[in-house]
């Protein structure tokens, strides 16, 4: 279903650590997520909370989801006491099977969710093959 091939994942957050959570076009802010197979559909949802659903950005290339949103940083000029919710960029790309139709994946957000449902692709789901009878063979006698 999902591919989880991400090598670089604890380097990130390290890095993210290190140089502090606020994401940028060239180094963007990571958004958690959940993903489960419910019988034919195959379900992702991503933490976005305080993100205005218009900076939300959702491609789709070949088996490729790409998903980018933006949560702008405080313009006020008040003194920061504490800063630990990431702002600026996030993005975040899944790798999905060849069994799931990518050509009717919805989304929604509700709540700070951005929520994907993704089918199981038809010719992916299991099937019967009906066996046909051969007709009874006789001899030929000459």
């Amino acid at each position: 279903m999902l591919m989880r091939t991400d090598p670089f994942r604890e380097f990130d957050r390290l890095t993210q650590q290190f140089f502090g959570t606020n994401g940028t076009t060239t180094r963007p802010a990571v958004m958690p997520m959940d993903a489960w197979r419910d019988g034919d559909t195959f379900h992702v949802e991503f933490d976005l909370p305080g993100v205005d659903p218009e900076s939300i950005d959702l491609d789709v290339e070949r088996n490729v989801v790409t998903v980018r949103a933006e949560r702008p940083a405080l313009e006020n000029e008040a003194e920061l006491i504490a800063a630990e919710r990431p702002r600026g960029v996030f993005s975040r790309q899944l790798v999905l099977g060849d069994n799931l139709d990518t050509e009717k994946i919805t989304a929604n957000y509700n709540a700070g969710v951005l929520a994907l449902s993704i089918p199981v692709a038809e010719e992916a789901k299991p099937r019967k093959i009906e066996i046909s009878k051969g007709e009874d063979r006789r001899a030929i006698h000459a």
